[in-house]
């Protein structure tokens, strides 16, 4: 029950090649075809040179009876003596589990025995370069035990206390100091962390990634950027000082480490490091925000806008009361009700009271409260930083944009938590002491909004949620299974990346940690946070309605109606999703007629179960969860999927740099409370208030830094495959499907040019702000470099 095997054909004059594209070669192979062998449904592939190869499609010419039949291969294939049999490959033709033709049926089920590391005789111990091992494992790789006990960090996963998705396996050994912790590699071997071989970057994606990467590794920039920063005692005296880093670019010291290297460094990766003249200086490019104008991010107009449409837009919601009141237990945190008053909002409400204002639904938050109170005592005594909890509100003005009313700042008791939370409360300002105080008011809440930013709305509700789909989809959908080629797409180096930033972003003593005000507590907290996140929650209309922004309305195109018409995220972002959902229900509804055939899908079933039970393991008794017993739910749920890893990744990434590039604009951190009367600091802000803003916010190495790996971040690489793209035209043979594609390609192309109109039309003033900044970030195509516009089909940096 094998199927019928041809005679083997050889590669022959393999080193006679004919270049296609920089890095690939052609070669043709005669095989012997006899009619018994019917539709070839499958190869097998021997290598046996001593070097690996990329194997990227094999296509048979005039089959007789068939025609042409492609291979999608996009897989790495080494040496004969490291596999126990042979690698194969399967045509494009997709089946379903119970339509699979009876010679290839074993072939299927063998293929995801050896991906799910269960062949007899497989080593379960630490898995090598060449293995295409998919399993699960706790974040339990992020501290460092054995260097120092400050580095040790609590594993994430497999707790109630601390529950987390779960990240691929390496294997790695134990730590000496705690045998829960898992070894880690040294920096230099940082690319060599184990991840399934066919989700190691693309050789194009990993020369862009080091080129630009290399300026962003803490490690190296260190020893160079703190050199630098001893001789400015670490602070910029001016806003100037700032802008020179963009417009000048910085100076290294004679004798540095660069000096020592750069002799060695590749001509064209020494471009991307220093300017031509060769003489050592980092210049970073001029993030969009003071592009055109250098002061309006300090508008308070800016301030509100950059909620709706830059790059965190996603967790302002409808204030639906006041006083605004806090989940936090009581009985742990005492009284956490805020103390922003009638009086405080309503003067400021263009002749509404407070109440008409609640009712007619003008009113929002942008709540960083509960989410810091917990961990405030321990990061205001524990690290150097010093910040607060805090409070938004805002009013939604005639003219459609967001203005700030009051910003409620609060620490913990000084008595302890149980006695509650102690809260100061500010309104705008727009000169004196009193407008530099209220700048300083919306610094704090920056703060806030860049850490939440980057742990939650990012790192954690994007990269590290999608990475147990990747690992489940791999272990239990075989390749020629419909949804598998539907969502392969969509995982395309998350694994990797996901991988490297445990190594030198989110580990203990990290990039992240560094420049991040949460500071060790980083990844602990994105934890707790984890404990809310749910699954259906995800899908773009479901969190609008959950945040009150918008609100169903059978009506409306899409199924809401927008609380905020000029939201620039939310109106492109439901034309992307509708965009989405309809491709994928024309796609599920060719290879589904019936529900019966979703819940008779073995292969389906075997993946849904495990991704609930094993890749998200600490939600897997949750009620929300699809059961996975209907067209609808398999619909929902791959769009969902698709939504998270395109979309909103995009949405939330590649702002970055636009924005963030800038530190002042979104400081990580701050070093020093508000000043009070009477203090040498409230004399400083009132006589020289833009030293006192640069010396409470982030600091000059931090700012080095950051921005040096949000400018990696946020740059599209020159392999990158964007929504409605495919790696080759011959991904299926299904027409059908391929028709369904051919028309999302229409759509995105349609959304696309009403983008475009929209930033062209002055009456939707949210779209480019004070800072002529246009909304980009949901554009479905891009092109490599700091674009700001884009949607990658992955979470692939």
């Amino acid at each position: 029950m094998q199927g019928k095997r041809g005679s083997p054909a050889y590669l022959e004059d393999w080193i006679t090649t004919n270049k296609i594209v920089a890095g690939e070669s052609t070669f043709d192979i005669t095989f012997d075809y006899d009619e018994e062998l019917g539709f070839p449904g499958a190869f097998s592939i021997q290598n046996s040179h001593h070097s690996e190869f990329f194997l990227k499609t094999l296509t048979l010419d005039d089959v007789p009876g068939h025609g042409p039949v492609h291979f999608e291969c996009d897989s790495w294939v080494y040496n004969s003596h490291k596999y126990k049999t042979d690698r194969i490959f399967f045509s494009n033709q997709a089946y379903l589990p119970s339509e699979t033709p009876e010679p290839l049926r074993l072939h299927r089920e063998e293929e995801l025995v050896k991906l799910r590391g269960e062949e007899e005789g497989s080593n379960p111990g630490e898995l090598q370069e060449w293995d295409r091992i998919y399993d699960y494992a706790y974040y339990n790789d992020l501290g460092d035990p054995d260097k120092s006990s400050d580095l040790a960090r609590p594993v994430l996963g497999g707790s109630k206390e601390y529950p987390y998705p779960r990240r691929g396996r390496t294997g790695r050994p134990p730590t000496d100091s705690d045998p829960n912790s898992e070894g880690r590699i040294p920096l230099l071997r940082s690319l060599n962390i184990y991840v399934p071989r066919d989700e190691r970057f693309g050789h194009l994606k990993l020369s862009d990634f080091l080129a630009f990467g290399l300026k962003s590794i803490a490690q190296f920039l260190l020893p160079e950027l703190e050199s630098f920063c001893d001789a400015t005692q670490n602070e910029f005296d001016s806003f100037q000082d700032v802008f020179d880093i963009y417009e000048g670019g910085l100076k290294l010291p004679k004798g540095s480490l660069f000096d020592d290297i750069k002799d060695n460094i590749p001509l064209e990766l020494l471009k991307q490091l220093i300017q031509t003249d060769g003489e050592g200086y980092f210049k970073y490019p001029m993030p969009q925000v003071i592009k055109e104008d250098k002061s309006a991010w300090r508008t308070d107009d800016e301030f509100g806008r950059e909620m709706l449409a830059g790059v965190n837009p996603v967790l302002i919601s409808l204030l639906q009361d006041l006083p605004i009141t806090s989940k936090l237990d009581p009985g742990v945190y005492g009284n956490q009700t805020s103390t922003i008053t009638t009086d405080h909002v309503e003067p400021l409400l263009e002749g509404l009271t407070t109440a008409e204002a609640l009712k007619s639904n003008r009113l929002f938050i942008l709540n960083h409260h509960d989410t810091l109170m917990p961990y405030l005592r321990r990061i205001n005594s524990s690290t150097n930083i010093k910040t607060y909890a805090s409070r938004t509100v805002l009013f939604l003005k005639k003219d459609g944009t967001l203005k700030p009313l009051v910003i409620e700042l609060s620490l913990p008791h000084p008595d302890g938590d149980q006695f509650g939370a102690v809260s100061k409360v500010y309104t705008p300002a727009e000169s004196g002491v009193e407008g530099s105080i209220w700048q300083l008011a919306k610094a704090y809440v920056a703060v806030n909004d860049s850490g939440v930013h980057q742990l939650i709305s990012h790192w954690l509700n994007t990269h590290a949620v999608i990475e147990p789909f990747v690992i489940a989809t791999n272990r239990q959908l075989s390749v020629i299974h419909p949804i598998h080629k539907l969502l392969q797409p969509h995982y395309r180096d998350t694994m990797n990346v996901n991988a490297f930033a445990r190594q030198i972003l989110i580990n203990g003593g990290g990039i992240l940690e560094l420049t991040v005000f949460p500071a060790k507590y980083s990844m602990e907290m994105s934890s707790i946070i984890y404990k809310d996140w749910n699954f259906p929650d995800q899908a773009l209309p479901a969190d609008l309605i959950k945040r009150g922004m918008a609100v169903e309305d059978s009506s409306s195109p899409h199924g809401v109606r927008l609380l905020i018409e000029d939201y620039p995220y939310a109106v492109d972002g439901l034309e992307i999703w509708a965009s989405i959902k309809s491709w994928v229900e024309e796609y599920c509804n060719f290879y589904y007629k019936t529900d019966e055939m979703v819940q008779k899908d073995v292969e389906l079933q075997a993946w849904w179960k495990e991704l609930r039970e094993k890749g998200h393991g600490d939600k897997k008794d949750e009620p929300w969860w699809p059961k996975m017993q209907s067209v609808k739910e398999l619909i929902d749920s791959c769009s969902i999927i698709i939504w998270v890893a395109s979309a909103l990744h995009a949405a939330v990434n590649f702002g970055q740099y636009p924005y963030a590039g800038y530190l002042p604009n979104r400081p990580t951190l701050s070093r020093r409370f508000m000043p009070e009367p009477g203090t040498p600091e409230y004399e400083e802000l009132r006589t020289n208030p833009d030293v006192a803003y640069l010396r409470t916010i982030t600091a000059q190495l931090q700012t080095l830094l950051g921005i040096s790996i949000i400018e990696l971040l946020s740059r599209h690489a020159s392999d990158t495959q964007y929504l409605g793209q495919r790696g080759s035209p011959d991904w299926t043979k299904d027409p059908e499907p391929l028709e369904a594609f051919n028309k999302f390609c229409t759509k995105l192309n349609a959304i696309e040019q009403k983008i475009v109109q929209m930033n062209n039309d002055s009456r939707w003033r949210n779209r480019s702000g004070p800072v002529k900044i246009p909304y980009t970030l949901l554009y479905p195509t891009g092109e490599a470099g700091l674009t700001g516009k884009g949607i990658p089909n992955s979470v692939s940096i």
